[in-house]
């Protein structure tokens, strides 16, 4: 590892410990050469990820657009960011653990749905009702019958 103050190669890890995320690992290193201490982050390398939208065009797969939708449906809800954080690795460990390399949308979003119900009904019904594109109040009240029959 090149040293970002002196661009040098000897550098030493002196301190390794799980990050934050538990998904990748912090090391403290030292420049031996400087002198100067920087931490880096080392995170396992996933397989790219082609998502099949429902008019069959193909884009790479992006941890923030299922996070945008899950705020968006968890808006003014007595959720923390931590649930959503956990909601979002819940999902990408599902899709990920497939070892597909392509991954239809709504199998994704069907994914997010299941999470949601678990986490705030509000939510589910706020997510499924612009996923599924619910037409009209009949269609509404339908999946709120479904959720309620379900409990």
């Amino acid at each position: 590892m090149k040293c970002p103050f002196c661009g040098s190669d000897n550098t030493r890890v002196i301190d390794s410990r799980p990050a934050d995320d538990n998904t990748s690992i912090r090391r403290r290193r030292n420049c031996d050469d400087c002198g100067k201490r920087f931490t880096t982050y080392e995170k396992v390398e996933t397989i790219p990820l082609i998502v099949i939208k429902k008019d069959n065009n193909r884009e790479q797969y992006d941890r923030s657009k299922i996070e945008g939708g899950i705020l968006r449906a968890c808006h003014k809800r007595p959720v923390s960011a931590a649930d959503i954080t956990k909601v979002v690795d819940d999902v990408e460990t599902v899709i990920f653990s497939s070892e597909e390399k392509e991954v239809p949308s709504d199998r994704i979003g069907e994914i997010v749905m299941d999470k949601l119900k678990d986490l705030d009904a509000v939510a589910y019904v706020r997510f499924a009702s612009v996923y599924r594109e619910f037409k009209d109040v009949n269609t509404f009240m339908n999946e709120l019958k479904k959720m309620l029959n379900d409990k």
